[in-house]
């Protein structure tokens, strides 16, 4: 079974027309998803990339697998993977699988994909690598411009100086952007393997819609701001919730920003979604093409979310919210039927579902549970609860993520705790950690957290252990357990 494993950054699920939203063009993605099963409730592990992609890589969770910082903003945690971790391409390597990354890797600083056996060109870094030399040699050979913006977009930090580049128009054609590059190099890796023979995994992962958004003319205008719903969580006051996501949002620069500003932003956003798209269209075309679509499986998904203005805040961050942890999760299979399914699945289990398609032991992947009996439209003992984790970016900033059905309980050690009742405030506007009605919630959400944590290993357990007065007895929902011994509420 050949194993295709497509991937974008820090891309929003309602942002494509398989997940609902009715103006933006993403009929390939579309078509994937109408051929597969489409998972509506798939989650990121933690909304940071590094992290994210490492537990993809190792089918472990970031406290596991410990590198819990993108090496650019490093805080003091280690910026590669210790040596004996296992890893998915080298079991899928013992079964003499040809295996391809294009595009980003961001796995470190020391070790690149090809130190995971990989083939394909070294592109380090968190965005579109533009000064790389196959790329520049790309736009040589083909007498295409090179890589050139006018018009950026920027707030104003609260001390007067610029804030980060939003986005800005990219002075090159479409064949010209790194995207339509990487799509080459796809195609073109798929011509090789498909000559050789032997199964191939092959990812593609692009470096967008990451911020900033650098399109062409014709993405960056593709899309009429007038079209452009708000967000409701841009009404957002930060009343009662952590201090650092008021921070977060003045780091950013919302506020300093007209409104037609952030609409005209996500529009452009859109414009980038559907840029990669088409890219994606080309490489699934190639498959078609080349007679393997019925030994191929095909993966789509993300590394985590984007905020584009929802709660006042842009990228990602501390600020454990549906926009940056909820990702598109798509699986295609041949012969299996197409569904849409609502389990809680994460990012980290697609690396047990790779293993189990090449025919490898799944045990390492220890926090990975395949997908394949929800693919096959079986219906499996499975999880009623998601767990997250953030380690910080910028600075260490630990959190704890627990969700079920309805409720979202978040626990932050440097602050507030969050817990948000997600049917009747969807945006998560309003934290009811503190309303008494809601205390039997927050009680039962707290301990079973507590008892995840401990049965995974992850010591956070221990936190909470001193915070909350929690202790190995059984746990009785009539006592007052679970209320803070300290200051913290």
């Amino acid at each position: 079974m050949n194993l295709l494993f497509l991937m974008t950054d820090q891309h929003r699920v309602d942002t494509l027309g398989c997940y609902g939203n009715p103006h933006v063009a993403t009929p390939n993605i579309d078509r994937l998803a109408s051929s597969g099963t489409r998972f509506d409730r798939c989650y990121t592990p933690t909304a940071i990339c590094t992290p994210a992609r490492a537990s993809l890589l190792t089918g472990q969770a970031p406290f596991r697998h410990r590198l819990l910082a993108n090496y650019e903003r490093n805080v003091g945690y280690l910026e590669d993977l210790d040596e004996n971790v296992f890893t998915f391409p080298e079991a899928l390597r013992e079964q003499d699988y040809q295996l391809g990354l294009i595009g980003k890797f961001h796995g470190g600083t020391h070790r690149n994909a090809a130190s995971y056996g990989f083939d394909g060109p070294d592109m380090q870094g968190w965005h579109n690598p533009v000064d790389h030399p196959g790329y520049l040699a790309y736009l040589q050979e083909r007498g295409l411009p090179p890589y050139r913006i006018t018009d950026p977009v920027r707030g104003t930090t609260p001390n007067g100086n610029p804030g980060n580049l939003l986005a800005a128009r990219l002075q090159q054609p479409v064949e010209a952007t790194f995207e339509h590059y990487l799509a080459t190099r796809a195609v073109e890796q798929l011509d090789k393997y498909a000559a050789d023979g032997r199964p191939f995994f092959l990812a593609t992962h692009f470096f967008g819609p990451h911020l900033p958004y650098l399109l062409p003319d014709e993405y960056y205008d593709l899309y009429d701001p007038d079209l452009v719903e708000l967000p409701p969580s841009i009404a957002e006051t930060f009343d009662g919730k952590p201090g650092v996501q008021r921070n977060y949002s003045a780091h950013w620069t919302f506020d300093t920003m007209p409104i037609e500003v952030t609409r005209k932003l996500i529009a452009v956003y859109w414009g980038y979604v559907t840029l990669i798209d088409e890219q994606i269209g080309r490489i699934l075309d190639r498959v078609d093409e080349l007679g393997l679509s019925e030994d191929t499986s095909v993966f789509f998904t993300a590394d985590h979310g984007e905020f584009t203005g929802a709660h006042r805040l842009h990228d990602k961050g501390p600020a454990m919210y549906e926009d940056i942890y909820r990702i598109p999760g798509i699986v295609r299979v041949p012969g299996a039927p197409p569904q849409v399914r609502d389990e809680f699945v994460t990012l980290t289990d697609c690396t047990a579902t790779l293993l189990q398609l090449a025919g490898c032991d799944t045990s390492a992947a220890v926090d990975s549970r395949s997908l394949l009996p929800l693919v096959r439209g079986e219906r499996p003992d499975w999880p009623e609860e998601l767990l997250a984790e953030f380690h910080g970016h910028h600075f260490p900033y630990p959190q704890r993520m627990i969700r079920d059905d309805r409720y979202k309980l978040i626990v932050n050690p440097e602050s507030v705790n969050e817990l948000y009742d997600l049917h009747e405030d969807p945006h998560e506007l309003s934290n009811r950690y503190t309303h008494p009605e809601l205390a039997p919630t927050r009680r039962r959400l707290m301990r079973r957290l507590y008892d995840l944590l401990r049965d995974r290993g992850d010591n956070f357990y221990h936190w909470m252990t001193s915070m909350y007065d929690i202790g190995e007895a059984d746990y009785d929902p009539s006592l007052s357990a679970f209320e803070p011994t300290g200051t913290t509420p």
